[in-house]
C-alpha cells in the first residue's frame, strides 16, 4: 500500500470525524452545557476555545491573535504535508508508525485551523476529570495530534539501536 496514500487518507478521516462532532455539539449542546457521560470521570461539554492549545491566549479578542495562531499552523500543515509527500515507499521497521503518525497530526491541525479561520475560536467538547480536577476540554483533532505526537515519540523511544544502523 502506497504510504502517502495511508497518511493522507488517515488525514481526511481525521479532518471529517472532527468536523462531524464540532457541528453535531454546536447543534445540539448550548454553550457551557454539560451531558454527564461517566459521572466523576467523563463528560461532553460545550466550549469554545479562542486561544491556543489549554485556553493560553485565551483572553481579549484581538484579530492579531487568530492571524498569528492560523500562521503559525499553516507553516506547520505545509511542513507536516511534505513530510507526508515524501514518504518513501517502504518505511524501515523502526518508522512503522510514522505515516500513521503524520497522517493524525496533519488531519488535526487541519480539524484546529478550519475553526479558527471561519470561526476565530475552536470548539472543544471533550471533558475528562478526577472529582474536582479537570483536564482542559478538548476534540477529536486534539486527539488525532496527541495520538500522532505519542507514535512518533514511541518510535524515538523504543527502537534506538535500528536507528543506529541507519
Amino acid at each position: 500500500m502506497d504510504l502517502r496514500l495511508l497518511a493522507y487518507g488517515l488525514t481526511g478521516v481525521v479532518v471529517l470525524l472532527d468536523r462531524l462532532t464540532k457541528i453535531w455539539i454546536q447543534h445540539n449542546v448550548a454553550l457551557w452545557d454539560r451531558i454527564l457521560v461517566i459521572p466523576g470521570l467523563f463528560d461532553i461539554i460545550h466550549t469554545e476555545n479562542s486561544g491556543m492549545a489549554f485556553g493560553l491566549m485565551n483572553e481579549g479578542a484581538s484579530s492579531w491573535r487568530t492571524i498569528l495562531l492560523v500562521g503559525v499552523a499553516g507553516v506547520v500543515l505545509v511542513a507536516v504535508a511534505v513530510l507526508i509527500w515524501r514518504l518513501p515507499g517502504r518505511m524501515p521497521a523502526h518508522q512503522r508508525f510514522t505515516p500513521a503518525a503524520l497522517g493524525l497530526i496533519l488531519g488535526g491541525a487541519i480539524g484546529n485551523v478550519y475553526d479558527r479561520a471561519v470561526q476565530g475560536s475552536v470548539t472543544d467538547f471533550l471533558d475528562v476529570y478526577i472529582g474536582r480536577h479537570h483536564w482542559p476540554a478538548f476534540n477529536v483533532a486534539d486527539s488525532a495530534i496527541t495520538v500522532g505526537a505519542a507514535l512518533v515519540a514511541l518510535e524515538l523511544i523504543l527502537s534506538p539501536a535500528e536507528r543506529k544502523k541507519v
